[in-house]
């Protein structure tokens, strides 16, 4: 295994790319998701109603969708009765407003797969996703598929086990998903504002200095007695790469 590994794509069992179908209409949002999707090696197509996400699945033949719930035309629940008499298999992924409890109650017992709440993390959807399409049997995966390794630190995205030289390390889970989200861009530098948008939220109405309160976190578990791995780039960012 080399110093700095980044985890094989998830890929259809045919050797093709996953395909997502990505349905939103706040434009912006529908952007950043399929961003964060393609950067998976996904090949991604969007829509903004639920006439055109219809359509849109009955040629694009997608392995998972994200559906929002509240949409322009029709509401979330009859868009997923549609695609189910198209694609009667195909995962589901609701978005919803975060006080919605009855939309999320209802979209589970109209037959979707999972759902996550706005505002929410670009990090989470792609990976609840990533097991909405292992389970389905769409994809197959590398063994060590969930494994990242950056040097002698690894990072188990499955059972959020970290370990450094082989010893444990206990992480909360804001502190989690900024070490993952670092150690899938090794040796790049990543910006107060990427962090922001990936860790957090698309519209994290926070301060930036957050990202420099929890990077002095992970270094003090990370990097504590150790080569240091985490790296700050004054103007730039962050980044992280193997301990010298």
């Amino acid at each position: 295994m080399t110093t700095t590994q980044v985890r094989n794509a998830l890929r259809r069992t045919d050797g093709g790319s996953v395909r997502v179908l990505v349905v939103d209409d706040e434009a912006s949002l529908a952007e950043l998701l399929s961003m964060a999707l393609r950067y998976e090696g996904w090949e991604v197509r969007s829509a903004g109603d639920g006439a055109g996400a219809v359509r849109s699945a009955r040629h694009f033949r997608p392995d998972a969708v994200v559906l929002d719930v509240m949409l322009p035309d029709m509401d979330g629940l009859a868009v997923l009765g549609r695609l189910r008499r198209e694609l009667p298999d195909v995962p589901v992924l609701f978005l919803t407003a975060r006080d919605a409890v009855e939309d999320r109650i209802a979209g589970l017992t109209a037959g979707g797969d999972d759902y996550v709440t706005k505002p929410f993390s670009l990090e989470e959807v792609v990976a609840r996703l990533r097991g909405l399409i292992r389970r389905s049997g769409a994809a197959a995966a590398a063994r060590d598929d969930s494994l990242l390794v950056v040097g002698d630190l690894t990072l188990d995205e499955d059972s959020h086990e970290v370990t450094r030289g082989g010893s444990g390390i206990h992480l909360t889970a804001t502190e989690f998903e900024l070490l993952r989200y670092l150690m899938r861009n090794p040796r790049r530098v990543l910006s107060k504002a990427q962090i922001l948008d990936r860790v957090w939220s698309y519209d994290f109405g926070g301060q930036a200095n957050v990202v420099e309160l929890y990077i002095s976190y992970l270094r003090r578990k990370i990097d504590a007695g150790r080569a240091p791995m985490i790296h700050t780039r004054r103007g730039a960012g962050y980044l992280i790469k193997p301990g010298e």
